[in-house]
């Protein structure tokens, strides 16, 4: 989904809501969609942002136009989120990769976030990387990313364990790299699968300092987790400011 300027906020949250609709049945795999006046009037929101909105779940699936009956639900709408396993440096840059600027590298004890995503227990020890995405010398998003503990990486997924290391240590000598760019080179014989959410938010001072933006900027928030199996391997958190080059939400069918 493309999504630019000032509008993202407001196109963001209504294209959520419309794909939640979706999802939880309300508007069921082959339904037709209310008219435009009629659904704008339902969601209370401007026919303008409707339709651009509206545009954007055709371009990424959820939606076909059918001449003489309107915008129908897909038999089978993608899932939602950023289920492509691809490095969001690829994702956003515009065949143009942007350049990962490594802010920290460190080991914490696990968060809320951490403890919920990657099931991680009290006291274990998790690898997290902070980066900056730059393109063109201009900062274009935040990336958090936490890696399992050792100990699981090392039974569940060793090859990723060893390369995180491997990484850690050119970092410290030369151009980052991100996490999940990563894990992806040590998973050639591995099969992952991912999944996240996406939420319209602010970058507050922290975020905003470290993005070059005021504090109250519009931005996109994805969170993410990779599995090996059923086991979760990597979570991230990547915050993308107004202006950002545009994320394309739905990866899969």
């Amino acid at each position: 989904m493309a999504v630019s300027g000032q509008r993202r906020r407001p196109v963001v949250a209504l294209y959520e809501r419309i794909a939640d609709a979706v999802h939880d049945g309300t508007y069921p795999p082959g339904s037709t969609l209310p008219s435009e006046p009629k659904l704008a009037a339902e969601l209370g929101v401007s026919r303008p942002a409707l339709r651009e909105a509206l545009l954007l779940l055709q371009e990424d699936g959820l939606l076909t136009v059918r001449r003489g009956v309107g915008r129908t639900v897909n038999d089978r709408p993608p899932r939602r989120g950023f289920e492509h396993v691809q490095p969001l440096e690829e994702l956003i840059g515009a065949g143009t990769p942007l350049r990962v600027r490594a802010l920290l590298r460190t080991v914490e004890e696990p968060t809320d976030f951490t403890t919920q995503h990657l099931l991680a227990p009290a006291r274990a020890e998790l690898r997290f990387w902070e980066s900056v995405l730059t393109g063109e010398g201009t900062a274009a998003a935040l990336s958090h990313e936490w890696a399992a503990a050792d100990e699981l990486l090392d039974r569940v997924h060793p090859e990723f364990a060893t390369a995180l290391r491997a990484a850690e240590e050119r970092a410290a000598r030369g151009p980052a790299a991100s996490m999940l760019s990563v894990l992806l080179g040590a998973s050639r014989e591995t099969a992952l699968t991912a999944h996240s959410g996406i939420t319209a938010t602010l970058l507050g001072r922290r975020r905003g300092d470290q993005l070059g933006r005021p504090a109250d900027t519009p931005a996109v928030l994805v969170t993410q987790v990779v599995r090996v199996g059923e086991t979760p391997v990597l979570a991230a958190k990547h915050m993308l400011p107004t202006g950002a080059p545009a994320l394309p939400v739905l990866q899969s069918h």
